[in-house]
């Protein structure tokens, strides 16, 4: 889960792209970078830590050039505090950087290849770094001084046909232009718009979320496509083409449950609406499992769960209360890199209005259970606010299996659903009683309206442990949990290095 942005425009695009990425810092709070383009020269800062922290006005005045490419990262495998933040750059072919969201699936073997048949060296544990070369020798084998749009959407074809995962891309390549593309089965949102400026130009922007195009003034043109790759030249002249267009389109259900904003729209999809509706699904079933309850008032986790916890007690004629006060400086814990640190975390972000709680039977909605640790500490703080009873809803299914696509969940083994029923998970967590969501109701609830009769499909394969790559298999898992279980993350965070670079060596 990473954010990315690209802006194609006539005047300086510094200042948009970091109010961008301030927008979409929710994706991500471990790196950030921002690359401009200015007559041929690339200009380059990029750091671990926030937004608001890493870019100065000595760096901002840096950044020159009207198109720019920046990304806020969360790392999807091993340290939290690595050197691998992005945009990532690549002197040949022409000059190329490129940010990127997502997880390639056959990293390790396309590491190989590339060594081998194309005769280049991965500096970094980075999947994007591999993506970036392999775009940049699909682009070489294309043999053009001057390459034009069939040229570039060759390349991207030809990437395709090698890069198996979910990636949203965004590039510039020195002297042509930006370009955007998404992975074959769209896993990975990717959105694009346009304004007019006052010269009566066209300026264009992508991102991972709309959100982000509404904050700039971008009027939303539509989702990139899965397969899809676009292009706006040195010109200003705007450039589409399906390069892949054989697989099923299976957008990641999760960013309707968790990862997006709730003013995001994605691929059509209104997240709030997604979220309110889970509220209105999740209430039903309670009706129909506890009939006689005896819940007194409905209590979010803040923050992604208040639109399906407030849908949720009007449909069942219940009071809806705040009764935790969220620390808004506190980062999201279920990606924090060890056990110990997400335990912390909670009591620090959260904080209980004890009058809320105090006799009462209470029902806590969360957005979705992971490790179960973080709910744990939540239902016993309830109780020692003076909680009668604690019940305890999930606006998402059990997650039973490890995310392969760009969201550093857990290893299966530290998934709380792993190899338990509800009830064993029930005990677990210490709730009076426990209700998940369904799985058929929650892509219900993430289906726009109008196309409630097709069902739209989905990436759930954290709840079904259907992969779509059709890659996936013990090996690969084995491998995956080497690098993401939390005793690797701890010793890669010892062993890590800060990151605070520029492209031209000025800290």
């Amino acid at each position: 889960m990473c954010g990315i942005v690209g802006i194609y425009a006539y005047s300086a695009v510094n200042q948009a792209i970091y109010d961008a990425l301030t927008v979409l810092q929710h994706r991500g709070q471990d790196a950030a970078g921002i690359v401009t383009e200015d007559n041929g020269k690339f200009f380059l800062r990029k750091s671990n830590g926030m937004v608001r922290d890493i870019f100065h006005l000595k760096h901002m005045k840096y950044l020159q050039g009207n198109i720019g490419i920046g990304h806020v990262r969360y790392p999807t495998a091993g340290s939290s505090s690595s050197a691998e933040s992005q945009p990532f750059y690549v002197n040949s072919p022409y000059g190329i950087m490129l940010a990127h969201n997502g997880n390639l699936t056959n990293q390790e073997e396309l590491t190989e290849e590339i060594f081998r048949s194309d005769l280049r060296h991965i500096n970094t544990n980075s999947d994007s770094e591999v993506l970036l070369n392999i775009l940049a020798h699909e682009l070489q084998s294309q043999k053009q001084l001057k390459p034009k749009a069939k040229h570039i959407f060759t390349a991207i074809e030809k990437l395709y046909n090698r890069c198996n995962g979910a990636y949203a891309v965004v590039a510039m390549i020195s002297g042509y232009g930006m370009v955007a593309f998404r992975d074959p089965n769209g896993i990975r949102p990717l959105v694009y718009g346009k304004k007019t400026n006052e010269d009566g130009k066209c300026e264009y922007m992508v991102a991972s979320e709309s959100v982000a195009l509404d904050a700039l003034g971008f009027d939303i043109v539509r989702d990139v496509a899965a397969g899809e790759a676009i292009y706006i030249d040195q010109n200003g002249e705007f450039h589409s083409h399906i390069c892949d267009g054989t697989r099923q389109h299976t957008p990641c259900i999760f960013e309707h449950v968790y990862l997006a904003r709730p003013d995001s729209i994605i691929d059509g999809s209104s997240v709030y609406k997604a979220r309110v509706r889970m509220g209105e699904y999740l209430a039903q079933k309670i009706m129909r499992e506890f009939p006689k309850h005896d819940i007194d008032v409905v209590i979010p986790i803040p923050e992604s769960s208040r639109p399906c916890a407030v849908e949720l007690a009007n449909e069942m004629g219940l009071k809806f209360r705040e009764g935790f006060v969220k620390n808004r400086y506190i980062g999201r814990t279920f990606i924090m890199p060890g056990q110990e640190e997400r335990e912390k975390s909670v009591k620090q972000k959260l904080n209980p209005i004890g009058l809320e709680f105090q006799g009462k039977n209470v029902l806590l909605v969360d957005d979705s259970i992971v490790r179960g640790t973080t709910c744990k500490k939540i239902i016993q703080m309830a109780r020692d606010a003076g909680a009668n009873k604690v019940y305890f809803a999930s606006a998402a299914p059990p997650v039973r299996y490890p995310n392969v696509y760009g969201i550093d969940m857990a290893v299966q083994s530290e998934l709380i659903a792993y190899d338990r029923n509800e009830k064993e998970i029930e005990i677990e967590i210490g709730a009076d009683r426990l209700f998940y969501q369904d799985l058929e109701a929650l892509i219900q609830a993430a289906t726009p309206s109008d196309e409630y009769d097709e069902k739209r499909n989905f990436d759930c394969s954290v709840f079904n442990g259907e992969y779509i790559t059709g890659d996936i298999n013990e090996i690969y898992f084995e491998k995956l949990k080497a690098s993401r279980n939390d005793k690797s993350k701890q010793n890669n965070d010892d062993n890590g290095s800060a990151c605070n670079i520029d492209l031209y060596g000025n800290s």
